[in-house]
Formats: structure tokens, sequence, C-alpha cells
């Protein structure tokens, strides 16, 4: 089986935990769970969290401890289709678990990946949009993302069709670094299925795949929006290219400025969009037209890497 440590099982345990047909929150879990000590406070049945949601999932939580073989049990079956797949764990309580992520609120208490996480993927932007693209849309698409990486940024996206294909596409044939998350499970059918071509070239040019939930999950409707979470919570910003009122795109970038993340919106979208030039009216994103003006609001990764690790060293003395 996969080798994961104490603390990474019983992390997964209390994941995995089930009452009522529901689980505790899994990001209640994360952002409680990131030392020994608090994991041993949550296994006998306390939410050190002072927060309306550790008090909804505190009943849950002592309930659903008592089926805690059971969730073990889970544990152990996706951890071997995870090791059957190839993949690796990283977890909250590891040094490796990415810097963008974990000083959002909402982080998943697991990553499963194909392929290697990087320090570089902190300098990072999610380039996204509509699965019903233009073919002006997808040149967009492919512009942004080998300009991106001509300047060392990895380029995310969610290997969904139209612009997701061709941010990766493009990435991966300029020889560039792409890390696609995605909706499903790392042991799971690729999805869409005309992508998995996709995802084995973006591995063998020694990109990533990277999955949220058990090994084993299929797509489902709840599962791409919380995959959007990660996909923008992963990055220092997120560039939409096309999409509706009603595309999780949209979804992205309003979650993106929830994050306190970038959000860049090209400047043809804001012009046929109306939800585009409100965000921007709002302050809530910014137009661009250039690559160059997206390079001079991302950044210095190293302050992401520097919070993020401040925040592993919080927890872990119990703070």
């Amino acid at each position: 089986m996969i080798e994961i440590t104490p603390e990474q099982n019983d992390l997964l345990a209390l994941c995995a935990l089930r009452a009522q047909n529901k689980s505790v929150d899994w990001n209640l879990i994360a952002r409680t769970c990131q030392s020994r000590e608090a994991l041993d406070v949550v296994l006998g049945g306390d939410l050190p969290e002072d927060s309306a949601v550790a008090r909804r999932n505190q009943p849950l939580l002592r309930e659903a401890l008592s089926f805690l073989d059971d969730a073990r049990a889970r544990v152990e079956t996706e951890c071997e289709a995870a090791e059957t797949a190839g993949a690796r764990l990283v977890t909250v309580l590891d040094e490796g678990y990415p810097a963008n992520l974990r000083v959002i609120p909402n982080l998943p208490p697991f990553l499963f990946h194909l392929g290697d996480l990087e320090e570089r993927d902190a300098r990072s932007a999610a380039v996204v949009g509509t699965r019903n693209a233009s073919e002006d849309g997808l040149r967009r698409t492919a512009r942004m993302a080998r300009g991106l990486l001509e300047h060392d940024v990895v380029v995310f996206s969610g290997l969904a069709k139209g612009i997701d294909t061709a941010a990766h596409t493009a990435t991966v044939e300029a020889g560039g670094r792409t890390v696609a998350v995605m909706g499903t499970g790392i042991a799971a059918k690729i999805y869409p299925a005309q992508n998995k071509p996709l995802a084995t070239r973006i591995l063998e040019s020694g990109g990533a795949l990277l999955s949220q939930f058990w090994p084993t999950s299929s797509a489902a409707t709840w599962t791409f929006p919380r995959r959007n979470v990660v996909t923008s919570g992963s990055t220092m910003g997120s560039i939409v290219i096309e999409a509706s009122a009603t595309s999780g795109a949209k979804m992205q970038a309003r979650i993106a400025h929830e994050h306190g993340k970038h959000v860049f919106l090209l400047r043809s979208l804001a012009t046929n969009e109306p939800w585009a030039s409100k965000m921007i009216a709002e302050g809530k994103a910014v137009e661009v037209s250039e690559l160059t003006d997206v390079l001079e609001l991302l950044g210095n990764a190293k302050r992401v890497q520097q919070a993020g690790q401040q925040r592993l060293q919080l927890a872990l003395a119990g703070l």
C-alpha cells in the first residue's frame, strides 16, 4: 500500500468518518488538524475551532467516531487504489503541502497527485474559461499560456474541454509546466474521456495531475465547484478568458476574489459579459489586455511560501 505516516492515516480516517450519511466538514478538518496534538483532540471528539461550522459538526463527529474502524478500512481501500495508479499523497500535516493552498480558509485536507509537486508552483496562474470556447478564445488562451511560461509562471487549469484544454495543450507544446486540477479521483477515469491523452502528455512533459478527492471518486455535479476552489487556491491568481454567466469559470472568478487572489478578466470578456464588467467596476477584478498587466500584479512567490510556512509553524505550535 502507498506509504503514509500514522498522522496522515489519522487525518484520512477523520475525513472518511460517516454518520447519518454525512461527513464531518473537510475544510474544518483541514484547518484544525495540522499537528499531532490537534489530531488527538479531534479524535477525542472535540473540535477546537470556535465557529458556527465547528458547533454544527461537533455532534456529528462524536457520533461518527463510533464508526472509526469502518473509516480506517475505507482509507486502506482508497490508498491501495492510489498506489495502483502510481499516485502519491500530501496533506496539511506536511511541509510539501502547496503554499498557495495553505493560506485559504477552505483548503482541502489532503491531495493525491501524479507527477511531482514543486516549489516553483507557488508562482502560478490559473487559466480558465468556458467549455464552449470560440476560436478567438482558444487563440487568446494559447497566447496567454505561452506568455506565462516564458516568464516562469506555472499554468494551472481544470482539464475540462475548451479553454482548459487549450491552456494545458499550449503549455505542453511550448515545453512549459502545467498542473491539471481534476474533478475526479486520481485513480478514476479521466473526465472528460477525450482528455486522457492530454493527461498523459502533461505527465510526460514534467507536469502534474492533482486531486482533492478520494482516489476512486468519479465525476459528479458537486465535484467541479470544489475543483474550482482548489484551482483558485493553488495559484496566485485566476485569468478568465471566456465565460458566460452560468460558466464554472465565473464561479472561479468569484472564489478567487474571496480567497484574496488576483482576478484577471480579459478585455474581450469584460466587453461581452455584464458579470465581468460588474466585477471590474466593483474592484473585484482587473481588466487585462496584455500579458504584462498580469505579470506586474502576480508578485513574488517567496511571500506566499513564507506565509504558508508561517501558517504551518503556528499550527504546530498550537496557535
